[in-house]
């Protein structure tokens, strides 16, 4: 907590004034000239420098006044506060440690278990991908009801989407991509994919023309990653939003109240109102009239949304609508974060290029990323590591590890080695270079054959009619 009756001179000074002058009460003695001064004046006699000065000569008169803000401190005599600081976690922004556990009771999904996992095994006669066995794709909602629905013979589609805020994917960004096109093979299901380019021209204050440019750049490393354009339909919400997609946003628009926004988002009086009208936007291809193309006659077709869990506040919205306007609520399958390389403290970022790999990085870049920035639970000289072996819970090159190398006894010995001191950090660094390399050229060729022609292909709305065959 900190003491409000502690207030930095130089914060005064140089600061910003927002504050209305007739709510200012400072809780400490001394200080009731100011507040009286201020307060007698009308406020169109205010100026930031005249409050400013009122404020800090009433402070330096005030004997309660802490020479130590001086320095830009400010302290609370009585307490100090030693709770570590809360994760966030929100559609725009994770930061902070992330507690898997405390986000699902928060979010209020449910944990993806091995049975789960051994019937989706079942239904699909494939073995369960990597990020499956793995826990990366860790909770759900009403997966099950979806596979009950599978089981007795109901199809169903998948949806997912992109933000395309930057000229190329991270790591990060392929995973729910890969896990995407497991689904679409294993259950030989129809995707939509959405290309969000109209939230991030409104959130990262891109022109519209550079959103849609970014919007088929990402387009084609999503091509990349092998989805079967017979069963795969991807769209920009500025080339596609309007006819039976938009009655659907104006439906789900009528159902939710500003006060009920706010509380899921936490939008804020200095938000433009874009951004508040466009959850509607990412919760309409959750119901399959949105796409009469594709799903005509079909308004009963369930739909699953594998994503990463921060996305989970747009589709608690549409859950709460969905039966209000007579669809089925979406089901969801949601994965953890891919870590950046400084340490587990949220995820990869596109804003921060030393956080990520990229699937543009050439070898030498992969490798210097790794060995410079990756952060390791190994010890700092060889004999201590011998001696103590890897602190595996921190080490982001076996994280890494963990998600692309499939071979389940090769990433168990790697960590036993490593955690006994057996092995060093450099051995397990380059086998991560090795493998992100070979990955990320493998990516390189498969987007070396996309071609214009095939955007247009996978974007254009068509009906697919083999698209559950």
């Amino acid at each position: 907590m900190v003491c409000l009756g502690r207030i930095c001179p130089d914060m005064l000074i140089n600061g910003p004034i927002d504050a209305n002058p007739y709510s200012i009460r400072l809780n400490s003695d001394g200080r009731t000239d100011a507040v009286a001064a201020i307060s007698a004046q009308p406020p169109e006699s205010f100026s930031a420098s005249l409050l400013r000065s009122l404020l800090l000569r009433s402070l330096l008169q005030s004997d309660t006044f802490d020479e130590s803000c001086e320095s830009g401190e400010m302290e609370n005599e009585n307490e100090t506060n030693t709770e570590p600081v809360e994760a966030e976690v929100n559609p725009w922004e994770v930061s902070g440690k992330i507690d898997y556990d405390k986000l699902i009771d928060k979010f209020g999904c449910q944990r993806l278990d091995q049975s789960l996992i051994d019937r989706v095994h079942r239904l699909t006669s494939r073995p369960p991908h990597v990020f499956l066995r793995r826990g990366v794709f860790f909770a759900h909602r009403d997966l099950n009801e979806i596979l009950d629905a599978y089981e007795r013979g109901d199809k169903f589609y998948l949806y997912t989407g992109r933000g395309p805020s930057s000229e190329a994917l991270h790591l990060g960004h392929l995973v729910p991509f890969m896990f995407t096109k497991y689904l679409q093979d294993a259950f030989k299901v129809p995707l939509v994919i959405q290309l969000t380019d109209d939230e991030k021209c409104m959130w990262k204050n891109l022109s519209v023309e550079e959103s849609q440019r970014l919007a088929r750049e990402n387009a084609k490393d999503i091509i990349a990653c092998g989805f079967d354009i017979t069963r795969t339909f991807i769209f920009s919400d500025f080339d596609y939003v309007g006819g039976a997609f938009y009655k659907n946003m104006v439906k789900v628009s009528k159902c939710v109240t500003y006060n009920k926004v706010v509380g899921i988002f936490g939008f804020t009086g200095e938000d433009h109102i874009g951004k508040v009208s466009f959850p509607p936007v990412q919760a309409v291809p959750s119901f399959p009239s949105s796409f009469p193309h594709l799903f005509s006659g079909k308004e009963n077709l369930r739909c699953l949304i594998p994503c990463a869990i921060d996305q989970d506040p747009y589709f608690r919205m549409t859950r709460d609508v969905a039966p209000r306007i007579g669809y089925h609520k979406p089901a969801l399958i949601e994965s953890s974060f891919f870590p950046a390389l400084q340490g587990d403290t949220g995820k990869m970022s596109a804003s921060d290029p030393n956080s990520a790999i990229y699937v543009t990085d050439t070898p030498k870049e992969i490798k210097d990323k790794i060995n410079k920035y990756a952060f390791t639970g190994g010890q700092d000289t060889k004999e201590k590591q011998r001696l103590y072996g890897a602190n595996l819970e921190v080490d982001i090159p076996v994280k890494y590890l963990s998600f692309f190398l499939d071979d389940d006894d090769e990433l168990e010995y790697i960590k036993q080695e490593y955690g006994s001191g057996r092995m060093l950090t450099f051995d397990v660094k380059k086998r991560l270079i090795d493998l992100l390399t070979e990955l990320v050229e493998r990516h390189k060729r498969a987007r070396a054959t996309v071609t214009e022609e095939m955007v247009d292909a996978f974007m254009a709305a068509r009906p697919l009619p083999s698209m559950f065959s």
